[in-house]
């Protein structure tokens, strides 16, 4: 099953310039549940972001803006109760 959200843009677009603060802004808000995954994806793009990269065995996120500009985000270990 595929659900289509809205899009960011239609039709050409210019990637906004990457913003770090705008982007710290937007996972802050996330991370506390302030948003959802839709207002998530639209702060990441207003700060700039164009893809990101999520890798789980160095538990990171790498956010890439159009000019390669980048920031990473560290995630901690979890234990799931067993």
């Amino acid at each position: 099953m595929v659900v289509q959200g809205e899009p960011l843009v239609t039709g050409f677009a210019v990637a906004p310039p990457f913003g770090r603060a705008a982007l710290e802004a937007a996972l802050r808000a996330d991370q506390a549940g302030l948003t959802a995954f839709p207002e998530f994806v639209r702060g990441c793009w207003e700060a700039g972001v164009v893809w990101y990269e999520v890798d789980l065995v160095a538990r990171t996120c790498t956010y890439h803006g159009a000019d390669g500009a980048s920031y990473r985000e560290d995630y901690p270990a979890v234990t799931l109760p067993g």
